[in-house]
């Protein structure tokens, strides 16, 4: 008797899974993960400012220094893309510069409390005058904090 109660559960179980692979498609028929969205990519500076600020900022151009580059290495290169019209890798340099500027010690509890470092606002300033397409101002500010990152 026990022999013909399995019987019928294993046609039950059979038809599932037939019905199963019938109605799915095969997991192995997708050779290659889905296209991904790119990320919008731009070699102009942009979402500094509200006057030239996107939904999505774009990618910039990675500088072409070291992964443990110094801020005066930064500044120098944000220098030289800036002066070759290459707006977008200098604010990408500017950025690494005042990031790495803003490595500090603080007191615990205190990490919110804004830098008064004189280099990390001549950074600021150079940001807001590449952001701004002023020239003359980005390439005086960054003058500027190259003198400061050398002194200090």
């Amino acid at each position: 008797m026990a022999a013909q109660e399995i019987i019928p559960m294993r046609n039950v179980f059979m038809a599932t899974i037939a019905l199963v692979s019938i109605t799915s498609p095969p997991a192995l028929a997708q050779t290659s993960a889905p296209p991904r969205p790119t990320e919008p990519r731009s070699n102009v500076a942009s979402n500094i400012s509200s006057s030239n600020s996107g939904l999505v900022a774009p990618a910039l151009p990675a500088p072409m220094v070291g992964a443990n580059a110094t801020v005066l290495s930064y500044l120098h290169v944000a220098r030289t893309a800036f002066a070759a019209g290459r707006t977008g890798e200098a604010q990408q340099a500017l950025e690494m510069a005042e990031t790495r500027a803003l490595d500090r010690s603080v007191v615990q509890g205190q990490g919110s409390t804004p830098s008064n470092s004189h280099l990390v606002a001549q950074i600021g300033a150079a940001l807001r005058a590449v952001g701004a397409g002023n020239r003359v101002e980005a390439m005086h500010r960054i003058d500027a904090a190259i003198t400061t990152s050398s002194a200090g």
